[in-house]
């Protein structure tokens, strides 16, 4: 009977030692990486947020994370312990939502992250979306199809909206959604504007790539070493603007999403679309969650309205 007890006991430690305070706070500080920014998101002072953070690692009894100066690195067990943290908080907040749904009320957390080329729809979606819930917490992050898939691993967001998805991701839920074509686009004065372009003569431009963990890098990068060609690369950055920026600028060629020109850059604007063999790549957006997890009736909400408004906020031609 007394071992029955103990083991009990010992199951629960947690319970009687950890509190679901010190889950929050340790969920925000491994998100963050950062006890200051953690306090401001929680409005508690740092001394508050370092102390409960010891507390909780005492209860765990394993070190959670490694401070090397300033910078905060989490140990694995840390990483185990933050993504369960964030179980536990969505789990809660989807009690509080059914709750506040019983009071006839509509509010809780939505958290959406999106690879850069979603930017140009995403915002005017989740406009729409929070005009029918004005009291929704929102979080939005614009990243690369690297760090997106980062995020998915750490469990950071609810719905994340991604271009190609790997073969072997089997442990994505995968809700396919709209269209991205991918087009090469020139200088308007460019040479090869109006012509038949085939991928070899393409070849000997020099290009304005994406960064490395770009889908789009990696879908051209690919047709290109189909054909046994490679990129003559001339300057890499970041985001799709500064690409068109320097497309405006004679510096080069690039790939772009389709969508991500404005409908003037498009109809007798600074940029053109190039008539290149093997192009548009077609593309798709697709909506993923882990399997297995239990989306927020606001995710799940925010899911269906997608779906239903799928072009909505897309744009056209």
């Amino acid at each position: 009977m007394n071992r029955l007890s103990n083991s009990n006991t010992n199951s629960h430690f947690l319970l009687r030692h950890a509190s679901l305070r010190q889950i929050q706070i340790f969920e925000a500080v491994s998100r963050h990486l950062s006890f200051t920014r953690a306090a401001k998101e929680l409005f508690l002072t740092q001394p508050t947020v370092s102390a409960q953070v010891k507390s909780f690692a005492e209860a765990i009894d394993m070190p959670l994370y490694e401070q090397v100066g300033r910078n905060i690195y989490l140990t694995e067990v840390g990483e185990k312990v933050a993504s369960s943290c964030r179980e536990i908080i969505n789990r809660l907040s989807n009690l509080e939502i059914m709750l506040d749904d019983y009071k006839g009320l509509k509010r809780g957390r939505l958290r959406v992250a999106v690879v850069t080329t979603a930017k140009y729809f995403t915002p005017k979606a989740l406009g729409a979306f929070c005009k029918k819930h004005s009291d929704i917490e929102l979080s939005l992050k614009v990243t690369n199809r690297e760090n997106l898939f980062k995020r998915i691993e750490q469990n950071l967001d609810d719905l994340y909206i991604i271009g190609q998805v790997p073969s072997n991701a089997h442990d994505l839920e995968v809700v396919p959604y709209i269209p991205n074509p991918l087009v090469i686009i020139a200088h308007p004065e460019h040479e090869l504007v109006g012509k038949k372009v085939s991928l070899k003569r393409l070849a000997e431009e020099p290009f304005i790539m994406r960064e490395e963990g770009s889908g789009i890098r990696s879908a051209v990068e690919s047709l290109f070493a189909a054909q046994g060609l490679k990129i003559k690369e001339r300057l890499t950055m970041e985001t799709n603007e500064a690409i068109k920026h320097c497309v405006i600028g004679d510096l080069g060629v690039a790939c772009v999403s389709l969508h991500a020109l404005y409908r003037d850059e498009r109809l007798n604007g600074p940029i053109s679309e190039l008539d290149v063999e093997g192009f548009p790549i077609q593309k798709q957006w697709n909506i993923v969650y882990p399997k297995g997890k239990e989306l927020s009736v606001l995710a799940q909400e925010f899911l269906e309205f997608l779906q239903l408004c799928s072009e909505d906020y897309i744009q056209t031609a």
